[in-house]
């Protein structure tokens, strides 16, 4: 185990470091060099001169490259000419948000996962089955912003339940101002999941212990949660850390449909105003967290298989 454990790690080191210097020679590749892309490119050859030399990019690329690490390990992510402020301080106040708007829904859409997949898993070949198999393709093939389009004019316009967007003040109206984004962001994503673990528990459903444990007499409830779950539920955390990149791409189009100011909504401003520092922070912020939650996730995995201990 502690063997998989040092593989997982080295993995995700070379990764990261990968992908930190595809983001390094990206922001390098931009057309006259990050300068340009800072100051736009009207700047004038003196501007650019002065900016090159405070950002220390008039030095040797190698040299460049070392001091582009030493900043991120020191949390230096750059200053945004845009915002007027560090990238690191625009980071810290918009990834809080972003956080409790995609851990919410990433909550939401497991626990809807597991119980639509597992009553999916017990109804395979029934009409039950078919139904939810068919709302699946539906809400999953559905845009993100189309769908909160729909919540917006149902929840806000038509019956005026709920807010259409923005930050509200203080815990209540915030809540409330979070219920159609969190709805929005986990309803593709809970169809994903679910039609995925729904196929995983139909395959143990079939399985000779499911008949062993229906002759003993256990209840399909005890079944299902003490035996098709456990078994199913180990592919299936993999599939949450590999969607992590999804989670962040539905949350910027819903941040944008709600004008929810997440690190989503960031994004998306950064790209149109091309604030370069700021997007490329994100991005290898969006790309660490990636590498991250595979590596959890496989960690995870291999915990809750019991052959992996014996390797």
């Amino acid at each position: 185990m502690w063997a998989m454990i040092v593989r997982r790690l080295s993995v995700s080191a070379i990764s990261l470091v990968l992908l930190v210097t595809l983001v390094f020679f990206m922001i390098h590749a931009t057309p006259g060099g990050p300068a340009y892309s800072i100051l736009g490119s009207h700047a004038s050859p003196q501007a650019v001169a002065v900016l090159n030399r405070q950002m220390g990019l008039d030095r040797p690329l190698p040299e460049q490259y070392l001091i582009w690490w030493e900043h991120l390990f020191e949390g230096r992510l750059g200053y945004s000419y845009i915002q007027h402020t560090a990238v690191s301080h625009l980071i810290g106040v918009y990834l809080e948000r972003t956080l409790l708007l995609d851990l919410a829904a990433l909550a939401l859409a497991i626990a809807v996962a597991l119980v639509v997949g597992l009553l999916q898993g017990y109804l395979a070949d029934r009409i039950g089955g078919r139904i939810i198999g068919f709302l699946q393709i539906v809400f999953y093939a559905m845009p993100v912003f189309f769908t909160g389009i729909l919540l917006i004019y149902g929840f806000s316009m038509r019956l005026d339940w709920l807010p259409p967007g923005g930050l509200g003040q203080g815990l209540a109206s915030h809540a409330r101002h979070l219920v159609l984004p969190v709805l929005t962001l986990a309803l593709p994503i809970a169809a994903g999941f679910s039609r995925y673990f729904g196929h995983q528990a139909r395959e143990e459903y079939r399985q000779d212990y499911v008949r062993t444990a229906r002759a003993r007499g256990l209840s399909e409830w005890r079944i299902a949660t003490h035996h098709v779950l456990r078994n199913a539920v180990r592919p299936f955390i993999t599939l949450v850390g590999m969607m992590i990149p999804a989670l962040f791409v539905g949350g910027v189009l819903t941040e944008s449909v709600f004008n929810y100011p997440g690190l989503g909504w960031l994004l998306w401003r950064s790209a149109l105003d091309q604030d370069y520092p700021t997007l490329s922070a994100i991005t290898l912020l969006i790309g660490v967290l990636t590498i991250l939650g595979n590596l959890i996730a496989d960690l995870l995995n291999s915990i809750l298989d019991v052959r992996v201990r014996y390797e």
